[in-house]
């Protein structure tokens, strides 16, 4: 079964991925884990891609998509793959649909997990750290035992990083709902775009997963 996982920052995808990958036996190929490999490898368009990387430019989608398609066309994946963080854009998308049809695959499935934008807010805003021992807390899932005092050190003293503020997250997923629109709208057409409720137990959650995973395979 070849899968896309799709999801916000903070729907869980990480997590379902992990269960994905432990049931399936695929391999879980990110786009990050793409590029270190082709690196560690040497192969031409990985030393391509770390010279963008080490001039702080973003990565062409040539490069990106050549890299995809030496992955995929590896031996591990002819039993299936589970694709996550690729494609971010229509061209990668477009040109990942070229990848299938030249390695003779399909895409069975694309996967994406919804949650509540509010919800995701929540979840990815509510982290605050303590300046004195660096112990990580949530105001909704992991408080301090007693309110205000930190439960490693001692200390009273907290702060927020500037990615976990609600204006920055909520910036960060105006931005990738904008750009995953067009993509989750592609693959609706080709008809293998399958929501998932993600604000639920992670265990109902992957039961939807894996009802579609199954009924995707035959």
């Amino acid at each position: 079964m070849n899968l896309i996982l799709m999801g916000l920052p903070g729907a869980g995808k990480g997590t379902q991925a992990e269960k994905i990958i432990d049931t399936y036996h695929i391999p879980h190929i990110s786009t990050g884990d793409m590029f270190r490999a082709a690196i560690a490898e040497g192969t031409e368009l990985g030393l391509e891609a770390k010279r963008y990387m080490d001039e702080g430019q973003l990565v062409p989608d040539e490069v990106t998509t050549g890299i995809v398609k030496e992955r995929l066309a590896k031996a591990d994946c002819d039993r299936g793959f589970l694709l996550d963080g690729f494609p971010r854009t229509m061209a990668q998308a477009e040109a990942l649909n070229q990848i299938m049809a030249e390695l003779n695959k399909k895409i069975d499935a694309v996967i994406n997990i919804e949650v509540d934008p509010s919800v995701i807010v929540d979840r990815l805003s509510g982290r605050f750290i303590c300046k004195e021992c660096g112990a990580t807390y949530h105001k909704l899932y992991n408080r301090p035992k007693v309110e205000g005092t930190c439960d490693r050190c001692g200390g009273h003293e907290f702060y927020q990083r500037e990615d976990d503020k609600p204006e920055t997250v909520k910036n960060r997923l105006a931005v990738n709902i904008e750009s995953s629109k067009p993509i989750l709208e592609f693959y609706a057409k080709e008809g293998v775009l399958h929501n998932v409720d993600g604000d639920r137990d992670i265990d109902d959650v992957f039961a939807d997963v894996k009802t579609i995973i199954e009924t995707s395979a035959r």
